[in-house]
């Protein structure tokens, strides 16, 4: 099946194919006495700027449009003084208690990972020493590895692959 189709591909043969002949051919079609010689050759150079023009597309930077704006006016006008004191407060106590439960996961993530190193058989202080993190609390430690002599410290590095 491959050889009809490779057949008709030999009409395109590069071969025969010069861009020197090319220019050559149209030196000599240029030369030959035409009497409206110019006259194409204005009309040729005005439809392809045409072309070109209406072919590529315009750039245009419009500027953006502007936002919608919504004010949302939240105290009234004619708060006093207590009040807004009393809303800070009160904000600042939610703010506290948000600050209590982040540090309060953190802490449960970190003796997570204590207790994962311990069940692999590794020291969590150790490692944290290794790499220069804060060591475990004591209460967290369990009471062999509490007895157990410290470790002498490694000077942190970065980890070797």
């Amino acid at each position: 099946m491959p050889r009809p189709i490779l057949g008709a591909m030999r009409i395109f043969n590069l071969k025969h194919v010069s861009p020197m002949e090319g220019i050559g051919g149209f030196v000599d079609q240029w030369r030959q006495p035409t009497p409206y010689r110019w006259q194409i050759l204005g009309l040729s150079v005005a439809l392809t700027f045409t072309m070109i023009v209406l072919l590529v597309p315009k750039t245009e930077h419009a500027p953006p449009a502007q936002p919608d704006i919504i004010w949302i006016n939240s105290w009234p006008e004619n708060r006093s003084e207590k009040e807004i004191i009393a809303s800070n407060i009160a904000n600042q106590k939610r703010k506290d208690a948000e600050a209590a439960l982040v540090k309060e996961r953190e802490e449960v993530r970190k003796n997570f990972y204590r207790n994962l190193a311990r069940a692999s058989g590794m020291d969590p202080d150790e490692l944290a020493r290794e790499f220069g993190q804060p060591t475990a609390n004591p209460a967290t430690k369990p009471a062999a590895s509490a007895q157990a002599a410290p470790a002498p410290a490694k000077p942190s590095a970065a980890p070797t692959k």
